[in-house]
């Protein structure tokens, strides 16, 4: 499943690839296919993800279009 609101929090934010991989410590290439949606994204990911751009994981899993994390986080 390709998460585009990932590919798209990237980019408007400036991001690489490599610099968003570095934060989830793994190579390029790894993260590359979880943005591409050649590779399933693991809960970890999306959950570090969502706080890396202060999202909710439902914004980046498209079930909203509010991007507002949860109180208390």
């Amino acid at each position: 499943m390709e998460i585009k609101r990932v590919r798209d929090l990237r980019e408007d934010r400036d991001k690489t690839q490599q610099a968003v991989a570095a934060f989830l410590n793994m190579h390029r290439s790894v993260y590359r296919r979880y943005e591409s949606g050649e590779r399933e994204t693991p809960a970890w990911v999306v959950n570090k993800l969502a706080d890396y751009y202060h999202v909710s994981t439902d914004y980046l899993l498209g079930r909203t279009d509010d991007p507002t994390p949860p109180k208390g986080r």
